[in-house]
């Protein structure tokens, strides 16, 4: 079954292919040390995690990562594998030509030599020489005879440089065939590896299943939690519409202008806002991650649990799998609207960017508090760390009343 999923990826591979821009060496490159960095990541959050030696969610998180990045990996030694192949004949090309022009350069000597042994000795040369009728005949044979001569050395040295060129190519042939079979060698390794992490993933859920029931209930009590803390973000954000509505009015009033105009699922924006939340916006795609290491453990959006079956869990922002005691990052500059506690997502710190705002969740501690301008990057607490040994953050992003997908604001890892 494995190898067939591989000729089946194989195959889509090579449609996709057809429509996409190939990568280049430099791009397979980066890729091959950014999924090491990811499998080293998920390989220390996993051990974490096994800490507490009970299979648990976060394990299984763990080890479907490392199976997502193997994948990746064998995909990258595939394209790899073509650059090679795609050397290999073009050098074996070249070198073909090269062996050919060879024999011809050697069978034109061959001709030359024979033609040259014919007036070999000094005698002969000299009867050719003077049997010319006139001097001008003699200056000709003359300059042909050094041309001649001239033109042997040529082709022993046109010999020679095509020899050495033929031997640098067959060398460099060689190197290649080498990297080739090391290549396939290693790409053999990492499938069994695949393999292993399957095996890691089947018997994780097999230990799982045994506790449905506590599986179960923890379903129930998530998506409690999940409307629970969607009832108080929501609830922040309107106090937050509300607040700017009333500030834009009172601002009106003591101007003695015309009141702004307000509405009740919008932020009424000051200029100095309307440029944050420009800014944000502008940023879309390439706003840094909350922690610096990590890995996404549930996407936004309605999603099948890993192990129940014909059970589903919503999920209004994303979850972020670190390690133990990792800082936790605000990812645009803003002010701090609220830090509270919302069992059992701990503590929770909303950050307000203009009509943006973005929510971290499952924090052990905050190091900011409400009304703080923060700026980019700037550290406003660490994750906490359930009794598990997962260490995950929950991270949501809203624009007004509206939820958004986070990991299409997040640069791509």
């Amino acid at each position: 079954m494995f190898f067939v999923t591989l000729f089946n990826h194989s195959e889509a591979q090579k449609r996709t292919s057809q429509t996409r821009k190939p990568k280049s060496k430099a791009q397979l490159e980066r890729e091959k040390r950014e999924n090491l960095n990811r499998i080293q990541e998920a390989n220390r959050i996993l051990e974490q995690t096994k800490q507490q030696k009970e299979a648990s969610l976060g394990q299984l998180n763990a080890i479907k990562e490392k199976i997502t990045v193997q994948k990746k990996v064998i995909t990258n030694i595939s394209s790899e594998l073509n650059y090679i192949e795609s050397d290999v004949k073009q050098t074996e090309t070249v070198v073909g030509n090269m062996q050919t022009d060879l024999q011809k350069l050697k069978a034109e000597y061959a001709t030359m030599i024979y033609g040259a042994s014919k007036t070999a000795n000094s005698y002969n040369k000299l009867m050719f020489l003077f049997a010319a009728d006139s001097f001008n005949q003699f200056i000709r044979r003359l300059t042909y005879l050094r041309q001649y001569s001239e033109s042997r050395k040529k082709q022993v040295a046109e010999i020679n440089r095509v020899t050495t060129n033929l031997g640098q190519k067959l060398t460099v042939l060689n190197r290649q065939k080498r990297q080739k079979k090391n290549l396939l060698n290693v790409q053999v390794k990492e499938n069994y590896n695949l393999l292993s992490l399957k095996d890691q993933q089947d018997n994780m859920v097999q230990q799982l299943s045994q506790k449905e029931k506590e599986l179960r209930q923890e379903v129930n009590r998530r998506q409690t939690a999940v409307r629970k803390l969607d009832n108080v973000i929501a609830n922040m954000v309107r106090e937050e519409i509300a607040r700017a509505a009333r500030a834009a009015k009172s601002k009106a009033a003591a101007e003695g202008g015309t009141s702004a105009r307000t509405s009740a699922n919008r932020v009424t924006l000051t200029p100095e806002t309307a440029l944050l939340s420009s800014n944000f916006g502008g940023n879309k795609g390439r706003f840094s991650w909350p922690v610096e290491r990590g890995f996404i453990s549930q996407r936004f959006g309605v999603h099948a649990h890993p192990v129940l079956k014909n059970v589903s869990t919503r999920n209004n922002g994303i979850d972020i799998q670190t390690n133990a005691g990792e800082s936790v990052r605000s990812i645009f500059s803003g002010i701090v609207r609220a830090v509270l506690e919302v069992p059992p997502y701990h503590t929770v710190v909303m950050i307000q960017h203009g009509e943006y705002f973005t929510t971290f969740s499952k924090l052990k501690s905050a190091s900011v508090s409400e009304g703080q301008k923060v700026d980019a990057k700037e550290v406003i607490g660490t994750v906490y760390t359930n009794p598990d040994g997962t260490t995950e953050l929950h991270f949501e992003i809203w624009r007004n009343t509206t939820k958004l997908n986070p990991e299409a604001w997040l640069l791509t890892r």
